[in-house]
């Protein structure tokens, strides 16, 4: 008589005890057992590993939609009712996110720049429009503070920098690695807040050497920045917010890894389409 394995009570039983178990005849038992899976059943099934492979790869940061991009991508034509059903019966989900709270910072009444973006999130090319704002990441060794500058035509985040202290310097640090990193050819326009780090001669001084034009929205309006704002809220609640750091340069560390290799390389955007940054200026040459 053949056994098997009953992973649920431990023990070995024959498929008599089994029908008696599960209070079914031994007949019916059997023709379970002869039943084949259909086509789509096994087309499921490899679907489903694709699916988990994905999320995996995502730092189980994906959707249903944007898991469906990325088998897009690959060439599987699958209808995105059918990817959300495999997902929410096996249970694949992105993590939980916290609320994001937009982070209160100073400003100053000097040195203001016209607002040259006026709400108007995208370039035509890259190099022609960047971003640049600042948040903090709590640490056991204090706050760390994160400077990021984006490009608006790729949302590629094309320099960054962190550091102990609130500064001019950090953003001025952040701006020089994406002018390295970009080389700029052309005259470009670099819009932020208001806030004293962007309004100092430290990076009006940088900006007239390098021919930036400087941008601020106006005063208490984070909507001016928006798309800054919107990584900052991608970086935490799909990143950070899932970490604890014992030192900054713990936090370094991890942001680089968050950055360089998923966010610039591999996060899809539906605002490009279903690309990634990387893959959007790839397409532009």
């Amino acid at each position: 008589m053949k056994y098997r394995f009953i992973h649920d009570h431990g023990y070995l039983a024959s498929a008599k005890h089994l029908c008696d178990l599960l209070q079914v005849s031994r007949s019916a038992y059997y023709r379970w057992r002869q039943i084949k899976p259909t086509t789509r059943v096994k087309e499921n099934q490899a679907l489903l590993e694709r699916i988990a492979d994905i999320h995996r790869e995502s730092n189980k940061t994906y959707g249903s939609p944007r898991v469906w991009l990325a088998l897009h991508q690959e060439g599987y034509r699958y209808n995105h009712k059918r990817i959300a059903r495999l997902m929410h019966v096996h249970g694949i989900r992105p993590k939980t996110v916290r609320r994001f709270k937009v982070t209160t910072r100073s400003r100053s009444n000097q040195l203001i720049a016209p607002d040259l973006v006026q709400r108007k999130f995208n370039a035509p090319r890259p190099n022609r429009v960047w971003t640049s704002d600042i948040t903090y990441i709590w640490t056991r060794e204090g706050w760390a503070y994160l400077a990021v500058v984006l490009d608006l035509c790729s949302r590629m985040i094309v320099g960054w920098e962190v550091g102990s202290q609130l500064t001019a310097s950090l953003v001025t640090s952040a701006v020089k690695r994406a002018l390295y990193r970009r080389e700029p050819a052309e005259e470009l326009i670099l819009h932020s807040d208001r806030g004293s780090q962007y309004a100092s001669n430290e990076l009006r001084s940088l900006a007239k050497e390098q021919m930036i034009r400087l941008s601020m929205g106006s005063t208490g309006s984070c909507y001016d920045n928006a798309v800054t704002e919107s990584f900052f809220h991608t970086l935490k609640t799909e990143h950070i917010y899932f970490h604890t750091y014992d030192t900054r340069q713990d936090a370094r560390t991890s942001i680089f890894e968050y950055i360089e290799t998923f966010y610039n390389q591999r996060r899809l955007h539906s605002s490009l389409g279903g690309l990634s940054p990387m893959q959007f200026e790839s397409k532009l040459t």
